[in-house]
C-alpha cells in the first residue's frame, strides 16, 4: 500500500548533503527531513519553500 503523499509550505533553516532542517513557522519545533524521502519545491516567496512528503512521515516529526 501506497503512503499518500502531501505538501507543507515552510522554511529551510539548515541544509546538509542528505537533509533539510524544516519548519512552518515555529523555528523551536524545526524537523530534519531526509532528502531521500522529500521533494523541495520554491514557492516564488523569499524564504518559502513547499516540500512535499509522505504523509507518515509528516505526522512522524510533527509537521502535521
Amino acid at each position: 500500500m501506497r503512503s499518500n503523499v502531501i505538501d507543507i509550505d515552510g522554511a529551510i533553516e539548515a541544509r546538509t548533503d542528505k537533509a533539510v532542517l524544516f519548519h512552518t513557522g515555529n523555528k523551536e519545533e524545526a524537523a530534519w527531513l531526509p532528502l531521500s524521502q522529500i521533494e523541495v519545491h520554491e514557492t516564488g516567496i523569499g524564504g518559502i519553500f513547499t516540500v512535499t512528503l509522505p504523509e507518515w512521515l509528516a505526522i512522524d516529526k510533527g509537521l502535521v
